[in-house]
């Protein structure tokens, strides 16, 4: 018997929120890598969430959050005019990430946050739980 289903249920968000502060970074990473493996600049990765029934808890109602899949944004980048650049056209032009720096910022300081929160969820149902049991001594 799961005492704590909402243990469970915060698990899923905190791999999530994981999840979404990795891609974030690996975004703030790349945003200036204007030629990757296949040839193109780096496009930013955006992760999708989707709630599911948690069946372990036995409550068909409680619902937790994963991942459902990690997408490019096909949002074209700026292109900025620079001969010198490595990967300059014929023109001179090269084809930026679109990546937004401080976007992605915000976006990382969001899902911190909300790893922070899952995290004290949890943190607090285990302190309930060790006061419910100490009630019985």
């Amino acid at each position: 018997m799961n005492i704590l289903p909402a243990s469970s249920i915060t698990a899923g968000a905190l791999d999530a929120e994981k999840m979404r502060v990795e891609i974030v970074s690996q975004n703030i990473a790349n945003a200036h890598t204007t030629k990757g493996i296949d040839g193109k600049p780096y496009q930013r990765r955006i992760v999708a969430f989707e709630s599911m029934l948690d069946a372990a808890s036995g409550n068909p109602n409680l619902q937790s959050v994963r991942v459902s899949e990690i997408k490019r944004d096909e949002t074209p980048g700026e292109i900025i005019h620079n001969p010198e650049h490595p990967h300059a056209d014929a023109d001179g032009n090269v084809q930026m990430t679109n990546v937004n720096v401080p976007f992605e910022m915000v976006d990382m300081v969001t899902a911190t946050r909300s790893y922070e929160a899952n995290l004290a969820v949890v943190r607090n149902a285990r302190q309930m739980a060790t006061q419910a049991l100490s009630i019985g001594r």
